[in-house]
């Protein structure tokens, strides 16, 4: 795949950058990263082939679309997944404009920011500057790391203070209302020491008709004894070619919590690390996934420990509908010193028709003694005599299926730990499974 240089050479970039009035330093990267870009490979993700999937398929990298003047005035589907009377931190981002932002004067006074990308780099550049790809996703990882440093058009910037600790979950809503429009989002939350805070993102396409790129980047920095808690639910439409990559580095005692639901309907790499630096770092992931259709899925979620009596778990559950497949990669990695860490994974995945495909591959990758690991995985098909049993009382096939697929998921749906992520990704699984 090579990049369609006519429409994104570095005088566009320059160009684009300079119109939104960027800082130099920001120019000056997206600069590099587009020459890295003509020249790094795609990544490589185990098992599925992206080499024909079209990642620079940008119909419109940018859209202006007018902002909501108050939450009331987003759209049904959209105001669904807000307390639209209660809350009082949220970003929504329409396409790649920022349209609605609010920050209780509380936090404000407490040093915590909580804003648009842009603005960010404008207002903060100094403390953006020091943490935007440096230690979480690197640009010259691979083409697509690259691409999105030098194409970058929307975001949030979430940093909390030292000792600050936020009771109350902050919200960002990305909606992809535009057909046209691409998404290449970049999403930095930095916890200082001895912080704490809850941030919870929603993707949601409000037209189906859509088609393009979203390539979305997020890096979550938890200073000594920080704790953050990330809940997404990614729910983009089938046209849309998606490539998510979200990156947690812990310190010292440390918390990174991670409560997913990944559910688009379109080709999918999504990639989840998270890297234990500190000594008592913890790291863990949640995370369901419901395919269906055509679309192809690959998901590696990786916790790489550093540092001693560390510990890192990893649950996920996926059921695949029709004609969808879908890789499941956990991958445990202990390195030398990391010692007394604990790596612990489990993968389940469930098929629900003759041509759904789904692969579980748990990996553990020990180089230190004194650890403690293990794995379980399993990859099968409904079993006939629960469907059996169920419609035996009367119920129909596509309800019994329902009911099974819900019990399925239920394990991991009900161990997250933020409600408003709960509430929504039973919503969306609901959704899915009756199509």
């Amino acid at each position: 795949m090579t990049l369609e240089t006519k429409k994104f050479d570095q005088d566009y970039v320059a160009k684009f950058a300079e119109s939104r009035g960027e800082p130099a330093w920001f120019q000056g990267f997206r600069k590099e990263a587009l020459e890295l870009a003509e020249t790094l490979p795609l990544p490589r993700p185990d098992k599925t082939k992206i080499d024909k999937w079209d990642f620079t398929n940008f119909r419109s990298h940018t859209v202006t679309s007018a902002p909501y003047e108050t939450l009331e005035d987003l759209p049904e589907e959209v105001k669904g997944l807000v307390d639209v009377e209660n809350q009082k931190n949220i970003f929504v981002q329409r396409n790649s404009t920022p349209a609605y932002s609010t920050l209780s004067e509380d936090l404000r006074a407490k040093g915590v920011i909580f804003t648009d990308i842009l603005t960010a780099s404008k207002e903060h550049g100094d403390l953006l500057q020091k943490y935007y790809m440096k230690d979480g996703v690197k640009v010259d990882e691979h083409k697509l790391t690259a691409l999105h440093a030098a194409l970058m058009n929307g975001g949030a910037f979430l940093f909390v203070p030292k000792n600050v600790e936020i009771a109350e979950p902050l919200q960002a809503i990305y909606v992809h209302d535009d057909e046209e429009a691409s998404i290449v989002n970049h999403v930095l939350v930095v916890a200082e020491d001895n912080a704490s805070v809850t941030y919870v993102e929603n993707y949601i396409s409000t037209t189906g008709e859509a088609s393009g790129v979203a390539n979305l980047v997020a890096e979550v920095i938890a200073g000594t004894n920080a704790k953050v808690t990330y809940g997404a639910v990614d729910n983009l439409s089938a046209g849309v070619t998606t490539y998510v990559n979200r990156r947690g580095v812990a310190g010292r005692d440390a918390r990174i919590e991670w409560a997913l639901g990944l559910m688009n309907d379109g080709d999918t790499i999504s990639e989840n690390v998270t890297n234990l630096i500190g000594d008592g770092s913890f790291g863990d992931t949640k995370m369901v996934v419901v395919g269906r259709g055509n679309q192809k899925q690959n998901f590696t979620t990786k916790v790489v420990h550093f540092g001693k009596h560390s510990e890192g778990y990893i649950l996920k559950h996926g059921v695949m509908k029709d004609a969808s497949s879908s890789i499941f990669n956990g991958i445990g990695k202990i390195e030398h010193g990391a010692s007394k860490a604990n790596a612990e994974q489990e993968s389940r995945v469930l098929m629900l028709s003759e041509k759904a495909r789904g692969d579980a591959n748990p990996i553990l990758l020990i180089d230190e003694d004194d650890v403690t690991a293990g794995h379980a995985a399993s990859v099968g098909r409904v079993d006939p005599l629960q469907l059996y049993y169920l419609m035996s009382r009367g119920i129909s096939r596509q309800e019994a299926e329902r009911l099974v697929i819900h019990g399925f998921l239920a394990p991991v749906v009900k161990k997250l730990p933020i409600e408003g992520v709960k509430r929504q990704l039973e919503e969306v699984i609901e959704r899915k499974v009756r199509v």
